[in-house]
């Protein structure tokens, strides 16, 4: 049961579901038609190549293989993957950012590799925060939180308790990543790649925004 959820744990997870909402957009109307954010179309469609061992194979494996990476350093950076104030997410958030920028820079050059970067982002920031309280919290797909909200309700039908603070934290995952999408969509209709200049910023002020937050929880404590 999530009975203690802190406040900025939901609003945190809406905002980095907001941020990767965005992101695979402007991946899915710019990149090729090519989702980022997951890699559950990636290895179908990696599966559906390999007959043929072309040029394509290799690309998504490559966006596999980033997603991957992305992950691998998060996993270098946290110290647990339980939530909890204190963690390096600011310094990550700013490596994402960074990542994503370098995708900009490749893709406003036509260059393939860009799209790359942009799935190491994405891999970073899912694997950025992994449970908190026996909840598995992901920010870059929706099929674990759809999934998890089903089973409450259904759960809840069979008579045990629900935990309403579970769901919403679920629901503004969800929400976020929808309007994620809305923006993400409306903003490469606008600026074509260069809307990544969006989700580069957003990372870049949510980093600033934690350490801000860090910085006033901890000068508190000390002085009570």
């Amino acid at each position: 049961m999530i009975s203690k959820l802190p406040r900025w744990v939901e609003y945190g997870a809406f905002l980095l579901a907001l941020l990767a909402g965005i992101v695979n957009a402007i991946g899915l109307l710019g990149f090729q038609h090519q989702a980022v954010s997951h890699i559950s179309g990636t290895v179908t469609l990696l599966g559906t190549s390999i007959e043929a061992f072309d040029g394509l194979t290799f690309h998504l494996f490559m966006i596999l293989i980033s997603f991957l990476l992305g992950a691998i350093l998060s996993g270098l950076l946290m110290e647990s993957t339980a939530l909890k104030l204190g963690r390096r997410y600011g310094g990550a958030l700013c490596i994402e950012a960074g990542l994503l920028f370098i995708a900009l820079i490749l893709l406003r050059d036509n260059q393939i590799s860009g799209q790359y970067f942009a799935s190491a982002a994405c891999g970073l920031q899912n694997a950025m925060i992994t449970t908190f309280s026996g909840a598995v919290v992901r920010t870059t797909h929706m099929t674990g939180i759809i999934t998890d909200l089903g089973l409450m309700i259904g759960s809840r039908l069979r008579g045990e308790k629900f935990d309403y603070r579970k769901a919403k934290l679920f629901s503004f995952i969800f929400l976020g990543f929808l309007l994620g999408g809305v923006i993400g969509a409306r903003l490469y209709h606008m600026y074509a790649i260069s809307s990544l200049l969006a989700p580069i910023t957003m990372a870049l002020v949510l980093a600033i925004s934690y350490w801000t937050y860090l910085y006033i929880s901890r000068t508190k404590t000390k002085l009570s």
